[in-house]
């Protein structure tokens, strides 16, 4: 491994004190008796001489820049994969996503069409709020700075497989009962075809999960943490929408929080109607499922009855606009609302999450312990309120308050284009996408990486 070495500063006293030698000559001690001033004068012109070449050393010592070093094989681990190493401060620095993606490479998987494109025969199935999946895929694979067709140069592997495309069918029956099939089955096939997966176990591999519970491939929580994740997935990376901030066996994986696919044509396309920080007539906003008996399924009630209780609560509430039936242009609401309303479902996360920081509208997120994506990209507490379940009721006192104070700070932060960038996938990746945000985050776990692991260790 290359060692950064600072240049020496041994025997610069010694040089200096030579030199004043054989220019004025050595002082003899009845000189300098006789002499007051100069035990001062040669303190200070040591004082000074000090300074100066102390200061030299600093101002000409420069550490080579990360983008300009140059390794000269492939075999050599590229520069960020060093920079990880020694200067973990670096990897923090936003200005500097740019370098450390510069070199990052993905081997994606030619699988057979059954595991992934067939299933795009849906319409659907590339456009609902599972898609991510779909659109990871299709950004990695178009880029030919990211993607690499040589799997040797490779820091991680994409593993396509779609299980979400038929989860949300349109009568609204999920099914995903295929999903820990199919995943094994690719894993047997690539580890059969390919050296990769046996060499890191997995480690470097990435998979996507993005419906409700994530790498537990179950439609309800009860089942999925009493499943968990798959054995076979354990060593593996999952890119998940399913996100908490305490112990739950869905998460028990390395995986990294994703936003829900919200189509990126219509966010670009509602605003044209309703001009971003134009009039916003509606108050607070919330269009979907809202139970008035809750339904209890394997014993858990939807929504932890919160979405009940905003209905029982605030139906008749003139502040509030709230709808329970399906409406195609519910965008062109979130447009105009001040508000919008973002409560758990079966899971915590919710695409409204997305659509109302694309759309303009102060994201009120009500889902106890939450994770949210890119957390140190997305400024969440500053653009988004957080009402803990237990203080529903308390929702319109909550509102009035911030609207009487800090309202229009948030919405200057929310309307910021780049946070909107940030949590939309798009065909091609695009610098501060949530796809490119996704490779940001891959490029710091390049100790998963098993070639990485392999070159430094040589």
């Amino acid at each position: 491994m290359v060692e950064f070495k600072k240049p020496t500063r041994k025997n610069t006293g010694f040089f200096v004190k030579m030199k004043l030698a054989h220019r004025h000559g050595r002082l003899q001690p009845q000189q300098e008796k006789s002499n007051p001033c100069f035990k001062y004068y040669k303190w200070l012109l040591w004082v000074s001489l000090s300074l100066y070449f102390f200061s030299s050393y600093f101002i000409s010592y420069k550490p080579i820049p990360l983008s300009k070093t140059q390794y000269f094989s492939k075999s050599t681990v590229v520069s960020r994969a060093l920079f990880e190493s020694t200067n973990s401060t670096f990897l923090q620095q936003p200005d500097n996503h740019q370098a450390l993606l510069k070199d990052l490479k993905i081997y994606v998987y030619e699988l057979p069409s059954k595991y992934n494109t067939d299933w795009l025969a849906n319409e659907r199935c590339s456009n609902h709020l599972f898609a991510s999946e779909v659109a990871i895929h299709r950004a990695i694979s178009n880029s030919d700075d990211v993607r690499t067709f040589d799997p040797y140069e490779a820091d991680f592997f994409f593993v396509p497989v779609y299980v979400s495309c038929n989860f949300s069918t349109v009568n609204g029956f999920p099914a995903i009962g295929h999903a820990r099939s199919l995943l094994s089955s690719a894993v047997q096939l690539i580890s059969a075809s390919f050296p990769f997966w046996n060499s890191s176990q997995g480690a470097d591999h990435v998979f996507v999960a993005s419906h409700d519970f994530g790498s537990c491939f179950h439609t309800l929580e009860e089942r999925a943490m009493e499943d968990g994740v798959p054995e076979f997935l354990k060593k593996s990376i999952i890119l998940q929408t399913f996100g908490v901030k305490y112990d739950h066996p869905c998460q028990d994986v390395e995986n990294l929080v994703i936003p829900p696919y919200v189509s990126p044509e219509i966010v670009r396309s509602t605003p044209q109607k309703a001009p971003l920080t134009g009039r916003r007539d509606i108050w607070v906003f919330f269009r979907g499922k809202m139970e008035v008996h809750p339904k209890n399924v394997s014993g858990r009630f939807y929504s932890r009855k919160v979405r009940t209780e905003i209905w029982r609560r605030f139906n008749g509430d003139r502040r509030f606009y709230l709808q329970r039936h399906r409406f195609a242009g519910y965008q062109s609401e979130i447009a105009r609302s001040v508000f919008c309303l973002c409560p758990l479902g079966w899971a915590p996360w919710s695409p409204r999450l997305v659509e109302s920081v694309a759309l303009g509208c102060v994201p009120v997120i009500i889902a106890d312990g939450i994770r949210l994506p890119f957390p140190t990209t997305v400024p969440w507490p500053e653009i988004s309120l957080t009402v803990a379940e237990k203080d529903v009721a308390k929702l319109g006192r909550i509102l009035e308050r911030v609207a009487a104070t800090n309202l229009s700070t948030i919405q200057k932060n929310l309307w910021d284009p780049a946070v909107k960038r940030a949590l939309l996938f798009n065909n091609q990746i695009q610098e501060g996408d949530a796809t490119w945000h996704v490779l940001y985050a891959l490029a710091q776990k390049l100790d998963r990486s098993h070639r990485t692991v392999m070159v430094l260790n040589k």
